[in-house]
């Protein structure tokens, strides 16, 4: 029982340097450019691999 707490304690003072990001300076990327975030290629990665672990799992016989 005094472990949960420990950890709870522990947990709870480790996420308490954790804040959100704050804006961009200025010159930086404008919210309106679509080039801002680049996630087509670690997307259709990711894609790929699913649809590949997917076509694995479903060719492999049951046990």
């Amino acid at each position: 029982m005094h472990f949960r707490w420990l950890l709870l304690v522990l947990t709870l003072l480790a996420a308490q340097p954790l804040f959100a990001q704050g804006s961009p300076p200025e010159g930086g990327p404008q919210p309106d450019n679509p080039t801002t975030v680049p996630i087509d290629g670690g997307v259709s990665l990711l894609l790929a691999a699913g649809a590949a672990v997917g076509i694995r799992h479903l060719r492999r016989p049951a046990r």
